[in-house]
């Protein structure tokens, strides 16, 4: 244990995780940009691509310094997990702002803006609770943001679940209705996506706080 504490830990993992969430609140905005403005769809899809490769970027470079890394600031399994989850967030972005441009939507719901923003929420707790992990002498100000992010994936499921049932009921066209289920259950994964960090972050306060 002494001889642990005096081996400086490489700090940086945190600061790739603030990055990743960062570019997670981006490209939520930018898909709610891209809903209120569908005709340049294109656009927008591609600025969240962009964002996608940055994110991958910083996902490569975090697990490269993983592997050089002797003392870590918590678990590796932990950090593995969580740069990874957080980059799936964006990949579930992109796929939903990918297909409202390739299936050439041109008109949604308002269930898939109420969607879109109860995941630009969860992505701004996901960032919030990454600028927690450098100090966690905190733990109820994360335990806090958990909660909420878990609130948040209940909303959006239930969102979805009741815009599938009405689309069955009301969408005459199947192939619009195959269309629009698939970009509203990527959205819902978002949310999933968030809540897989926000129970690796209490895993991390279980251990660590």
């Amino acid at each position: 244990m002494v001889f642990g504490r005096l081996i400086p830990r490489e700090e940086k993992f945190v600061d790739f995780f603030v990055q990743v969430a960062g570019l997670t609140v981006d490209g939520a905005r930018e898909l709610e940009i891209l809903l209120n403005n569908l005709p340049d769809s294109k656009k927008h899809a591609q600025r969240i691509k962009d964002l996608e490769h940055q994110a991958d970027e910083i996902t490569h470079h975090t697990v490269e310094l993983l592997h050089k890394t002797f003392i870590t600031p918590f678990d590796r399994e932990d950090i593995y997990r969580l740069i990874g989850k957080l980059d799936d967030i964006l990949d579930f972005i992109d796929a939903a702002a990918e297909r409202l441009y390739l299936y050439d939507i041109t008109a949604v719901p308002p269930e898939m803006l109420a969607l879109a923003e109860v995941c630009l929420k969860s992505t701004y707790a996901i960032k919030d609770a990454m600028g927690y992990l450098n100090d966690l002498r905190k733990p109820d100000e994360m335990v806090k943001i958990c909660v909420e992010v878990h609130r948040l994936e209940n909303e959006a499921d239930q969102i979805l679940r009741q815009t599938i049932a009405k689309l069955f009921k009301q969408e005459p066209d199947i192939r619009q209705l195959i269309k629009l289920k698939e970009i509203f259950e990527l959205l819902e994964t978002v949310t999933d996506r968030c809540e897989d960090v926000a129970n690796i972050v209490e895993g991390i306060l279980l251990e660590y706080a």
